[in-house]
């Protein structure tokens, strides 16, 4: 069966059973995974196998594994990757929120930008943070902030978060250390350096058009702040009225949010600059600070730390209460876990899909439909993101179809523009296989709908003004 075919009818079933039906999202996205899972040829399989060279014993022990199995195994393999980020930023988010810190934070913020400058600090921000850190680590440290600003301005919160964002999913993107970029930029011969310049150059715009685009849906489609799982709209504007003697310094209050990131972002710069060496290059003292940031700057120790932070933060307002502090840390775990089964049973989804034999069918389509470079690249690139969910996944297949481009001397560019377009195209067009999809979506308070419109399209705009931008600049500045 063409695995074509198998991605329309994986698309139908989540879809259809979320918007149509109004099955709960891990009901249909399991759902999926099963007929897609039970649908796919043993060929489609081997196909799979071979484009990721898989060894015959490998290859063998897929496609004899039950459906029920590999998919329990690709559920599993999510959750090792997101389940305690996503349980840990729930209870600092939580912390953040309960103990006011959030609450200071956006006041510091109003008296520095105002409110009418405050959503351009949103985006500023989340592009600064996701340089060195993943975009979903960068969301769920923001949206507390998010929220409180909402109920502190009674309007704009769509538009806080689309700022989140837009600044935050394009820096994933384009600009090295980040995965994608960082291994596109080494497959195809492009300095760290210059693949930096050029991520800051098509961020800019492209984070300005999504920018733009959620100027415009916040006006088409504004909504004020919902309550989620972890906290009411109650305690949110209890928490708004408080006055400043009952909130915690800034100082204090930047440091759950600050810290993970200088962690994470310490661990990528010494490994980056320090790594490649040999042990007996390096002095005792550059070996030791490697590996403590090496320890300390894993997401999942980091973000560890800022909870404990956050924690003393709220024992600080309930002053040995402990049933409050109990509840506080069951809801923030409550809305995690919904959040976790969801999102891990879209990676499922992702994985079976994968299993179709889906990238190599593009791979067969973009050596059979002969289309220009950079707009090829980014379609490339943006199929395989939409049929998988993983925007790295996406840059890093679609760079092993075209990097043959950059050592051929077929380019009439510098390799750069052709990395730029990849990391523009694994922006169209996330959905429900995603798991930012639903990070973004629950965390919000947003519906599905909503959160195609807020985050999906949003996404989809950016890159296509991204793949413009490359391609003017590949004409008038071809750097050969």
């Amino acid at each position: 069966m063409d695995p074509l075919l198998l991605l329309l009818i994986g698309m139908l079933i989540v879809l259809g059973g979320i918007l149509v039906l109004r099955l709960h999202p891990f009901l249909a996205l399991l759902l999926g995974a099963f007929i897609v899972g039970g649908l796919t040829p043993q060929a489609n399989m081997i196909k799979y196998a071979e484009s990721q060279n898989y060894s015959a014993s490998e290859t063998q022990a897929m496609t004899q594994q039950s459906l029920g199995r590999k998919v329990a195994n690709e559920f599993g393999r999510t959750c090792a990757k997101i389940g305690i980020l996503i349980a840990l930023a729930a209870l600092i988010g939580k912390c953040l929120l309960d103990s006011g810190a959030a609450e200071r934070i956006v006041r510091a913020t109003l008296r520095l930008f105002g409110a009418q400058r405050s959503p351009f600090a949103f985006l500023t921000s989340g592009f600064l943070l996701a340089t060195p850190v993943y975009f979903d680590t960068v969301f769920y440290l923001m949206i507390p902030l998010a929220k409180a600003m909402g109920m502190k301005t009674k309007k704009n919160y769509a538009l806080y978060v689309m700022a989140i964002i837009a600044g935050g999913t394009m820096a994933h993107s384009l600009v090295p250390p980040t995965p994608g970029p960082l291994f596109v930029a080494g497959e195809l011969g492009v300095s760290i350096g210059v693949m930096m310049l050029g991520g800051l150059v098509v961020g800019l715009f492209t984070s300005g058009s999504g920018f733009l685009y959620a100027l415009w849906a916040n006006r088409k489609w504004p909504i004020e702040v919902r309550e989620t799982a972890d906290i009411s709209i109650k305690d949110l504007q209890t928490l708004s009225d408080k006055g400043e003697s009952d909130l915690p310094s800034l100082w204090l209050s930047l440091t759950p949010i600050m810290l993970p990131v200088l962690l994470i972002a310490g661990d990528t710069i010494f490994s980056t600059t320090w790594g490649e060496q040999s042990a007996t290059a390096l002095s005792p003292l550059q070996s030791g600070v490697m590996t403590l940031f090496h320890t300390v700057g894993d997401p999942n120790i980091a973000l560890a730390i800022s909870a404990a932070i956050g924690l003393l933060l709220l024992v600080r307002v309930y002053q040995g209460e402990r049933e409050k502090m109990k509840q506080a840390v069951q809801s923030a775990l409550a809305s995690g876990g919904v959040i976790i089964l969801i999102t891990a049973a879209g990676g499922a989804f992702g994985a079976i899909l994968q299993q179709t034999g889906i990238g190599p069918r593009i791979q067969e389509l973009a050596g059979t439909y002969h289309l220009f470079t950079l707009p090829l690249a980014f379609i490339v690139t943006g199929l395989v993101r939409t049929a998988q969910g993983s925007a790295t996944v996406a840059m890093i297949t679609a760079v092993g179809i075209l990097g043959g481009l950059a050592s051929s001397g077929a380019l009439a560019f510098h390799p750069l523009y052709l990395a730029l377009a990849i990391g523009c195209g694994s922006k169209p067009f996330p959905w429900m296989n995603d798991s930012g999809f639903w990070i973004i979506g629950k965390m919000s308070g947003f519906t599905e709908a909503e959160t195609f419109k807020y985050f999906s399209f949003n996404l989809t705009v950016m890159g296509i003004v991204g793949l413009i931008v490359v391609s003017v600049l590949a004409s008038l500045f071809p750097l050969i």
